[in-house]
């Protein structure tokens, strides 16, 4: 599901926050150093329509709601790619060009989530490969 210029603002946000936001909260962080400051109903018929979107849940706190991300920013992201792959009658050529167009890093993660899928261990490093920060430790 692509997401508009300001419903892709407001999962920004709030998957940022990594916390659930109210309407006024959401309107701050669009606004600051906008040009054109968004209006507080404009923020609010769009986090709306996230809801009904299935994106955001929102919880009522006193008068106002508090506006959560209903999924990750990765399980959306995963969910575009795999729409995207959907549309090809023929994925082969879609995934062999993927994999040919992805940095090294990344083609290596891949294959080890996919060797880890199938039951074997990580992938082989060439030599001189060296994990990205945060992998391998």
């Amino acid at each position: 599901m692509n997401l508009g210029p300001l419903e892709r603002a407001i999962m920004d946000v709030i998957w940022d926050a990594q916390k659930s936001l109210l309407i006024r909260e959401i309107q701050e962080r669009l606004n600051d150093g906008a040009e054109k400051p968004l209006a507080y109903t404009t923020i609010q018929t769009v986090a709306e329509r996230l809801v009904r979107k299935g994106l955001l849940s929102r919880a009522p706190e006193r008068k106002a709601f508090r506006y959560g991300a209903a999924r990750s920013r990765a399980e959306h992201l995963t969910e575009l790619m795999l729409d995207a792959l959907a549309e090809s009658p023929d994925r082969s050529p879609v995934l062999s060009r993927f994999a040919q167009s992805v940095d090294l890093d990344d083609a290596l993660r891949l294959l080890d989530e996919l060797a880890r899928r199938a039951g074997r261990g990580p992938a082989e490093q060439p030599p001189g490969w060296v994990p990205p920060p945060g992998q391998g430790d």
